[in-house]
Order: structure tokens, then C-alpha cells, then sequence
């Protein structure tokens, strides 16, 4: 088994190319990849197939749109199957696609500039140079309304939002470092049947925050794409800045890096670095 290593702003992946969907790729297989003692270590691992060939993960996407598979998807020549660090299905990664595009065109399998990518939360268009930061149409932020996550004791009101997979955007007044985010934070099961990714901000300038993130399936990690994302929206809505004079542009600042979002009402884009590490080939037999 092939694989290549990738971040974005320190949410690291492993890359399996699979370009005929020959893989079968079990969650244990996809955790043991991802164990960072046992195996190469990562927050999530992100199969690279094309569209026709990915089978019913992506044609399921298709049908709960209630359209066909070609109507769907038929401009985007490649699949971006995201699995959790714990094996799971996950709908979108705004970091993911960034390092997926990245190989693409670094593996000499897609060309510099706009594309499409299908992912289990639908299309999301990619502009990319030869090399440089990676810019991602998020779609619209949704927000859903509050909820309330606890974290040592103390409860925390935020916003939910879908980014295409749920969040729950928590305010802060501390800095965020000061959080202790080695367990799950609590959160409602009720409100979020199939988990939520969890992020806490605190605004640290004019348009500009800082965050953390517990993600479903894969803990803490140094950044989450969508997150970012909801982050702003929440930041904006707070703020009743989204939409305001066309656009509203925030930085996002999380322990990986820096990120950039930009928001309109109508949809959400997210643009910021995609770095590929290395690469190798698993032992036969291990996974």
C-alpha cells in the first residue's frame, strides 16, 4: 500500500492513492494507518479515487440529493474519501481537501487552477497554483442555533452550524490555551445524534480569532478546516457582520498555523497552506 503524508496547517493525513477503488479500506485498517505509535500516524486518512470508481459512498451522496449520480457529479473527475482517524465515514475536511487538491496536482493528475472535487457532502470547487496556498469553496455556514458544550465542569454556550458536518462554535473569554481538551467536551446527544465537532474561539482583533477543536473520531486536533469555517460564521453572526458590504473576510489563527476565511451569506471560502511531507509503501501483510 502506497502512501504519501499531508498537512494542513498541522491536521496531518495519510493519502492512499486509489485511483480504480481497488482498496478496501475497513475501519481498523484506517485507525491502525492512523495510530501514531503503531502505525504512521494521523488525524485522518484521505483515499484518492476517482469519481466513477468510488462506488456507493459517493452515489449514495448523489441519491440523498435526489439526483442522479451523473447529474451530481459529473464534472468532477475525482472523489475525496475522508475517513476519521477512528475509521469512521466523515462528510467533509476543509484541511483534507486543501492537501487532496495539493497532491493532485503535484502527482501530475490534475493541472493548476479550478476544479471540482466530489465529496459525501456534495461538490466543492478548488483553485490551486503549481504551488502555494489552497483555496476551497466551503458552501453556505448554516446556522442552526444554540446549544451548549461543558468542559471541566464549566458549560459553555455556543452555535451550532453545518459546514456540510456538524459543529458546535463555543465563545470564550480566556485564552484558549488555557483549556484542557485531553477528554471529549459534553455536549447534548439529543441535538447531535451522530457527534459534532466541538470548537472553542476567542476574538483576539477586528475580524480575527483564535480557536481550538475537539473533533469527532479523532480528538483534538492542531486544526479542522470546517471548523475554521464555522468558527467565523459564529464570530460574524456575533457580530452581525455576515453579508455586511458583500463580504466579510476573518482570520482564523488555531495551533497549527493561520488560515483565511471569507464569507458572503451564501457560501464560505477557506484558504491556507498544503504541504506534502513524504512518502513510502506499508509492509505486505501489516495492514
Amino acid at each position: 500500500m502506497r502512501f504519501i503524508k499531508g498537512h494542513g496547517t498541522e491536521n496531518d493525513f495519510v493519502i492512499l492513492p486509489d485511483p480504480d477503488g481497488v482498496l478496501d479500506l475497513a475501519p481498523d485498517a484506517v485507525a491502525r494507518l492512523c495510530d501514531r505509535r503503531a502505525g504512521i500516524g494521523a488525524d485522518g486518512v484521505l483515499r484518492v479515487v476517482r469519481t466513477k470508481a468510488a462506488g456507493p459512498g459517493v452515489e449514495s451522496v448523489a441519491e440523498s440529493a435526489g439526483e442522479s449520480f451523473a447529474e451530481s457529479f459529473a464534472d468532477a473527475e475525482w472523489f475525496m474519501d475522508y475517513r476519521n482517524a477512528d475509521g469512521s465515514l466523515a462528510e467533509m475536511c476543509g484541511n483534507g481537501l486543501r492537501v487532496f487538491a495539493r497532491y493532485l496536482v503535484d502527482a501530475g493528475l490534475a493541472a493548476p487552477g479550478e476544479w471540482d472535487v466530489a465529496t459525501r457532502a456534495g461538490l466543492r470547487r478548488v483553485t490551486l497554483g503549481a504551488s502555494g496556498d489552497v483555496c476551497v469553496e466551503m458552501g453556505q455556514a448554516q446556522l442552526l442555533g444554540p446549544s451548549e458544550a461543558s468542559l471541566g465542569g464549566t458549560v459553555y454556550q455556543g452555535e451550532r452550524v453545518s459546514v456540510g458536518n456538524p459543529h458546535l462554535a463555543c465563545r470564550v473569554d480566556g485564552p484558549v490555551t488555557a483549556l484542557d481538551l485531553c477528554r471529549a467536551p459534553g455536549f447534548d446527544p439529543a441535538v447531535f445524534p451522530d457527534g459534532v465537532n466541538v470548537e472553542f474561539f476567542r476574538f483576539v482583533g477586528e475580524r480575527h480569532v483564535e480557536m481550538r477543536v475537539y473533533e469527532r473520531g479523532s480528538g483534538e486536533t492542531r486544526s479542522c478546516g470546517t471548523g475554521t469555517v464555522a468558527v467565523a460564521a459564529a464570530a460574524a453572526a456575533s457580530q452581525g457582520t455576515i453579508g455586511a458590504s458583500g463580504t466579510s473576510d476573518w482570520t482564523v489563527d488555531v495551533p497549527g498555523g493561520r488560515v483565511s476565511v471569507s464569507l458572503d451569506g451564501q457560501a464560505a471560502r477557506l484558504t491556507g497552506p498544503a504541504v506534502l511531507v513524504a512518502e513510502g509503501e506499508a509492509w505486505p501483510g501489516w495492514i
